[in-house]
């Protein structure tokens, strides 16, 4: 069905008859023999839209990889006109490693090839395509479709780098406490890593001692924040429940110590404010005691001391990475303690030992038996770095170029149910079945040809229940530029895709429960305002206006979300086309002209005829947003002006300048957010939405443009954008 749609869709191409050069094609095949193309001319009219509004880009080529037709969206992946596009060389624009005829060699014996390609257009910039080639869909005739990927694989190696960077900083930390068997300067170590890590103002280990009282024994703070170390603290301070609270393991993350939520009691903010602490992060460092005269069963945690870290300028909020680095490191120093004191163990026995010279066998051999164990507790400390790795919620393998696993962590066992040994030596399809094989197949062959590849699975656990992952592979490229085998990584994004479900759900429910009835609502309230229905009293007039002003604003506000969530999901198409911004000029400002003299506002243009590439009314709706946000908060008598300039660079900047009150400089970043207003009382008294600014900035950066506002208190201010000018 899907090669069907496809040769439907070159069908339509060829038998377009809005040019003579498809009709010589169409010609010109019936004359070789070629297989006629009939196709009625009503599903001509239903497949011709597809073909121009479709997402994904798509194009025809003859054998040499010639353009010969391409929807919107191959013009705009392009960065060129219909007009400049067709008859370009298809590897033009390519990085040289693309070669048209031996694609087509290479899937003779399969009529589809997908793979990846290195996008460069006439303007510069560079994209990451996934290409699909459909061979002789007519006889010499050839579809290519097109997907720009190159976001989606900065974001997956943004992710990995971030994993990458949070596993080497912990292993910089676990290596630097591990060079060293002396205590101190293990946690003068942790702290000082610490607070480079988490960028924290402060970070301190805090012993608590048998009495009850504590002190700070190790510290790491910047100079302009007073210092704790060596500083007392009563038992008041550390009531004996929270010890016990803490021995159990109980970690606290306050973003804000002045939040009545967290429950801090008021004296305990009186003191902590001596020490300008905003939010702190709390972790106990817990001993296992475990008798030798007691059984495993009935060994107890005992708190030796917290991991502390403070942040002193404002509240922050800690991320779960922050606090796993915090409880890990905990588990480190906990760890280096037992070290520590079998050290001192060992210290006394050797000078116990060496004192009894007649005993120096017995002695000796002790000392052996109490450095075995030292080592023993480093190679368990060893292992636990190795689980907590493993315990990375990831599936991370190294896989040959042979196809089969070498290495793959923990989280294969805890997502499939085969644990490491059994996997290891095994092929991808003997783990992962036939089908779910055959959907990787293809960038599995990618990586071991030494690309980086990155793309969307489905894959079933133990359970039985389907994941959506996420799956990158990084070849494994030798000095001698010979690719072994590929590090694979997968995420599970199965709740990304539930959200994004739920966000289209609730989308269209909103438009079809809410904007229809607040439609309706709004035509009654005016047919009342007309007295067709009936006069009222002077009263009744003034609280139905009010209601109409108030309904009237409120279906702008439900039609702003919906704009602006439209235009967020994806869902929808930009028509691009070659416009003259005069035009567009003139068409938002005689739409604003009613609003302009209801206010008293004149409105002041200076159009330029200068041709770009946009699609004309999402730009009108951008410059008549600004204009309409420049009347409201202008004074009556006064300005408001619109014009157009051509800049460097090839770009067109717009300019819409008002002579009200201006912004105060910290607003000019924040008003492009949502709901985001300079003064929220009189935005409302305005009737304004806080989404105006939002959605002009969403269709600029669709454009491929840039959005700002300059202004100056008192003297108005001035929003600018930048659009591309038309090539070709």
């Amino acid at each position: 069905m899907q090669r069907l749609i496809v040769s439907q869709i070159v069908a339509l191409a060829f038998m377009s008859k809005r040019s003579t050069p498809r009709q010589s094609l169409r010609t010109r095949y019936q004359k070789s023999g070629s297989t006629k193309i009939n196709q009625p001319q009503q599903e001509q009219k239903l497949l011709q839209p597809v073909f121009e509004k479709a997402c994904d880009a798509i194009a025809v080529t003859d054998d040499h990889g010639c353009l010969i037709e391409a929807n919107a969206a191959a013009c705009q992946l392009f960065g060129l006109s219909h007009q400049a596009l067709i008859g370009r060389i298809l590897a033009d624009f390519t990085d040289g490693e693309f070669n048209f005829a031996q694609v087509r060699l290479s899937v003779q014996t399969n009529s589809q090839q997908t793979g990846e390609l290195y996008l460069l257009r006439p303007d510069g910039n560079h994209r990451e395509v996934e290409y699909s080639l459909t061979l002789d869909v007519v006889p010499h005739r050839h579809l290519v479709i097109l997907r720009d990927i190159t976001e989606r694989k900065e974001a997956a190696q943004d992710e990995l780098w971030c994993q990458r960077q949070w596993v080497e900083l912990f292993s910089e930390v676990t290596l630097k406490i591990r060079q060293s068997l002396q205590l101190k300067e293990i946690l003068r170590a942790t702290v000082t890593e610490v607070q480079r890590i988490l960028q924290a103002d402060r970070v301190l280990i805090y012993q608590v001692f048998p009495n009850g009282t504590g002190k700070a024994i190790s510290e790491a703070v910047l100079p302009e924040y007073p210092a704790i170390l060596d500083l007392e603290f009563p038992e008041e301070v550390f009531p004996q429940e929270y010890q016990q609270l803490y021995a159990q393991g109980r970690v606290r993350a306050i973003a804000d110590v002045h939040d009545p939520d967290v429950g801090l009691a008021d004296c305990l903010i009186e003191f902590i404010d001596q020490f300008d602490i905003k939010a702190k992060l709390i972790v106990p460092i817990v001993q296992n005691l475990n008798s030798h005269q007691q059984s495993e069963s009935k060994s107890e945690n005992q708190l030796w001391g917290l991991l502390i870290a403070h942040h002193c300028d404002r509240p922050r909020r800690w991320v779960d990475f922050e606090l796993e680095l915090m409880q890990q490191l905990a588990d480190q120093i906990s760890i280096a303690l037992a070290q520590a004191q079998l050290l001192e163990n060992l210290e006394e026995v050797v000078e116990i030992r060496t004192a009894e010279l007649k005993d120096v066998n017995r002695d000796l051999h002790q000392e052996i038996n109490d450095r075995m164990q030292a080592e023993a507790a480093l190679r368990r400390s060893e292992e636990q770095l190795r689980l907590i790795t493993n315990a990375l919620p990831v599936l991370i393998a190294y896989v040959d170029k042979e196809q089969r696993y070498r290495f793959n962590n923990q989280a294969y066992e805890d997502w499939l149910g085969q644990t490491p040994a059994a996997i290891h030596g095994c092929h991808l399809k003997e783990v992962w079945g036939e089908d779910c094989y055959q959907r990787m197949h293809n960038y599995v062959e990618a990586a071991l040809s030494g690309h980086v590849v990155t793309y969307e699975n489905e894959i079933v656990l133990r359970d039985g229940i389907s994941r959506s992952v996420n799956v990158t592979y990084i070849p494994h490229v030798d000095e001698q530029k010979t690719v072994k085998g590929f590090f694979s990584l997968a995420s599970d994004i199965s709740d990304r895709k539930a959200i994004e479900r739920m966000k289209d759900e609730f989308i269209s429910v909103v438009s079809h429960e809410l904007r229809t009835p607040l439609t309706s609502l709004h035509s009654a309230l005016k047919i009342l305002a007309t007295g067709r229905l009936g006069t009222l009293s002077l009263d009744g007039q003034q609280m139905l206006a009010i209601a109409d002003e108030n309904t009237e604003r409120l279906v702008r506000l439900v039609n702003n979300v919906l704009d602006l969530q439209r235009i967020e999901s994806g869902k929808f198409t930009m028509e691009k086309q070659a416009c003259n911004a005069a035009d567009l000029m003139i068409q938002a400002t005689e739409a604003m002209q009613p609003m302009a003299q209801q206010h008293g506002v004149t409105l002041a243009t200076k159009p330029i005829n200068i041709q770009i590439w946009v699609d004309s009314d999402y730009i009108v709706q951008a410059l008549t947003n600004l204009l309409s946000n420049a009347i409201k908060f202008s004074s009556p008598g006064g300005t408001v002006s619109l014009k157009v300039e051509c800049l460097q660079q090839s770009q067109v900047l717009f300019c819409v300048h008002d002579e009200g009150q201006g912004i105060p400089q910290s607003k000019l970043e924040s008003i492009f957010e949502r709901f985001q207003q300079v003064d929220s009382s009189d935005s409302r008294k305005k009737g304004g939405t806080g989404l105006g600014l939002a959605i002009c900035r969403k269709i600029i950066e669709q454009h491929e443009g840039k959005i700002w506002a300059e202004s100056t208190l008192g003297k108005g201010s001035t929003f600018c954008f930048t659009l591309p000018v038309l090539h070709g």
